[in-house]
């Protein structure tokens, strides 16, 4: 079962973590560092299969493609593919039951791609215009002008949105920095050019109803470098200060690619 790893967020800041599989699990476990902060490897690590109101584990992957994840106030939120919807589950590291609640998450369902639904699932800045509401966006759900669907689906200010598409790349998971942009994660793939990946910061105010949300690149990178399908990201700050970026990669089960964690600092220029 192990693999498919599509999103991840830290219980605690670089430590215990939560995630989702596309293939319908639930995994948990805990980064460990060495002496000098650098990510040394991974500790208890175990999954769970998701399972319906009776307890049942889910079979079918088309129910169960999960690919964005939240964590607030012990709930998880989760954005599913093909299924269209965004579910609320009580976070139980020993035993994950059925969500307890969906919700309205704003993008008109039709258009809405079957596998470029909403990889990313995050909560605003507490203290910004959306007051901590979620915030999601789409993988590759384009409107008419070749934009990205997106929605702040909580909060005093809720409404679609959506995000400038920048080349050919496609957003696979994001969330909000301490100053209220939001830090994107994007991949490209193609037969000749392989796997890249990169980081976008959107300006936090570009991020409201009706409007095209944009920002610079911070960090582009291809198969020169140890990356792979980079498709989960969480942003935490050390125990020194320093801004902290984490990255996993999905390895749909392929031998061909693996599971990677990545840390990163973002400096503050």
């Amino acid at each position: 079962d192990f693999g498919a790893l599509s999103a991840f967020r830290f219980l605690k800041p670089g430590g215990d973590f939560i995630g989702v599989a596309d293939t319908g699990f639930w995994f948990f476990g805990t980064v460990a560092h060495d002496a000098d902060k650098r990510p040394s490897g991974i500790q208890n690590f175990r999954m769970q299969q998701m399972v319906d109101r009776s307890g049942r584990p889910i079979e079918k992957k088309w129910e169960v493609d999960a690919e964005g994840l939240a964590v607030k106030d012990g709930i998880a939120t989760v954005g599913f593919e093909r299924n269209q919807r965004v579910a609320q589950f009580r976070i139980d590291p020993d035993k994950m039951k059925a969500p307890f609640k969906e919700l309205d998450y704003l993008v008109p369902a039709r258009e809405l791609r079957q596998n470029r639904g909403f990889e990313t699932v995050t909560h605003a800045n507490p203290y910004g215009q959306h007051e901590g509401g979620l915030v999601v966006v789409s993988e590759k759900s384009l409107d008419k002008a070749g934009n990205i669907f997106a929605a702040i689906i909580e909060g005093p200010n809720k409404g679609v949105f959506t995000v400038k598409r920048n080349g050919d790349f496609d957003i696979t998971d994001g969330a909000f920095l301490p100053d209220g942009d939001l830090l994107l994660l994007e991949r490209s793939f193609s037969m000749a050019g392989g796997v890249k990946m990169r980081l976008r910061r959107i300006y936090g105010e570009s991020v409201e109803k009706g409007a095209v949300a944009d920002g610079p690149v911070l960090l582009e990178a291809d198969m020169g470098y140890q990356i792979d399908n980079m498709e989960g990201l969480d942003v935490w700050t050390r125990d020194d200060g320093a801004q902290m970026v984490s990255l996993m990669s999905d390895d749909n089960h392929s031998i061909l690619q693996r599971n990677l964690y990545l840390e990163f600092i973002l400096h503050q220029d």
